[in-house]
């Protein structure tokens, strides 16, 4: 018989299937792999991670969640494919004391940067000169709003970060939320690094220098293995960006 205090100390069994890049194997352009990639080393819980192709989809994996793209997991054994219920459902789980809780404290945490990426997509779509410079000024209002997020102080937050009302002092905090990445960071991130590669590669645009909340929050970011060692190989993003990413006419 197994002692209960062992199975309470036991890790439970958790296998992540992530997109593949375009060798089959490494990990492949997806924000959503990597946000719960993030969030289960975050949680400091060990667990298993495949890599699938989606050009030779195993057939055990056709059976074990049909008609499904990754990312999606197994916990002990059981099949889940919604990426916000699982996030949901691994916060209720991998709950303290044994795992750290990854909520961001203030609503606006959650929906700061929310229009970057619809403003982004737009703009590496574009085929028309016309519209370029439009597209353009509209993804960099929805980077400067973050970044205005990014340097002003929390609610409640004012006496750490100087200043007693909002707006009066700059932020120094390295995270959305706070000094640590949360659930909110975990969503943003990988979209963010998205944007910054293929606008690079795609438009030779690069986020204006002045925005220093956001450029500190993304060197913050990649100072973190949790981050860094769960991001496709730039290349991978450029390829799958290459037939999404419109050439601009004459």
């Amino acid at each position: 018989m197994t002692d209960p205090a062992e199975d309470l100390e036991k890790d439970p069994d958790i296998e992540l299937f992530v997109k593949a890049g375009s060798d089959g194997e490494s990990i492949g352009n997806c924000p959503f792999s990597q946000r719960l990639f993030m969030i289960l080393w975050l949680k400091g819980v060990v667990f298993n991670v495949t890599t699938v192709d989606l050009k030779r989809k195993p057939l055990d994996l056709h059976n074990l969640a049909p008609g499904t793209h990754p990312p999606f997991l197994t916990y002990e054994g059981e099949v889940r494919t919604d990426i916000n219920k699982i996030e949901e459902y691994l916060e209720d789980k991998l709950a303290p004391p044994k795992y750290p809780s990854l909520a961001a404290k203030n609503h606006q945490s959650n929906i700061a940067g929310i229009d970057i990426f619809a403003k982004f997509s737009a703009y590496v779509k574009n085929n028309r000169p016309e519209n370029h410079k439009l597209l353009e000024k509209a993804l960099n209002k929805a980077l400067a709003k973050l970044d205005d997020y990014l340097l002003s102080p929390l609610p409640g937050a004012q006496d750490e970060e100087g200043g007693s009302h909002r707006g009066s002092k700059i932020s120094t905090r390295r995270y959305l939320d706070g000094d640590d990445l949360t659930l909110a960071d975990c969503n943003l991130l990988p979209k963010l690094h998205v944007v910054k590669v293929v606008a690079k590669k795609f438009r030779n645009y690069d986020i204006p220098a002045d925005f220093q909340g956001l450029w500190r929050y993304l060197g913050n970011a990649y100072s973190r293995d949790e981050f860094t060692n769960t991001c496709a190989a730039d290349a991978e993003i450029e390829l799958a960006y290459k037939d999404v990413a419109k050439r601009l006419g004459k």
